[in-house]
């Protein structure tokens, strides 16, 4: 019977070591919002992130990462699934060049350099004043549930790295879905 109190206590912490170490590797959303500024819709984040030896290890040999941040909005009903009214998708790509010894940025539109990979992460971790296309049909006075999401974007890797970071949990990054009740109409922000 102590046998399988000490076996049982055994498989318990070694199941919380791996829960730690997985959780360790999740991308956090520390905030989320949305504002109004002169009408136009913009999201505020701020997230978490931090890349695994493995990941760091394949950026500083030329390996591209892509984060992609989704931003959906929902019509809450309570008779069937909610309803997507709204979808924005952003991906943004941290590469290391080693001529410069320097980190970039690039969300498609700006480019940015940074003399560390902590620098190009902490960059990456904060978006501010993010504009959101028009949203359409919007009414005031109706409440919306916002959701959203990073992770890193396996699909945009090279193909022989695709292959393995599949079938790996080192090259598995992202975080979980943050969903928020949305009152229209917004706080309007100078």
């Amino acid at each position: 019977m102590k046998l399988l109190r000490v076996f049982t206590a055994g498989i318990l912490s070694a199941t919380l070591l791996l829960n730690l170490d997985a959780h360790a590797e999740k991308i956090k959303i520390k905030s989320a919002s949305l504002s109004v500024t002169n009408g136009d819709y913009q999201l505020n984040t701020d997230f978490e992130i931090a890349l695994n030896p493995i990941l760091e290890q394949a950026l500083k040999k030329g390996v591209a990462l892509n984060f992609a941040t989704e931003f959906k909005l929902f019509i809450p009903r309570w008779y069937w699934i909610n309803k997507k009214i709204y979808r924005h998708k952003q991906i943004e790509t941290i590469s290391y060049y080693a001529l410069t010894q320097q980190y970039r940025l690039n969300n498609g539109l700006l480019s940015q350099n940074f003399r560390t990979l902590k620098e190009a992460l902490q960059v990456l971790s904060q978006l501010r004043s993010h504009p959101i296309t028009p949203i359409l049909g919007l009414q005031e006075d109706m409440g919306y549930i916002a959701e959203l999401r990073i992770w890193l974007d396996l699909s945009r890797l090279p193909k022989p790295f695709q292959v393995e970071a599949f079938n790996s949990e080192e090259w598995s990054l992202g975080s979980d879905e943050l969903l928020w009740n949305i009152g229209l109409p917004l706080q309007k922000s100078l």
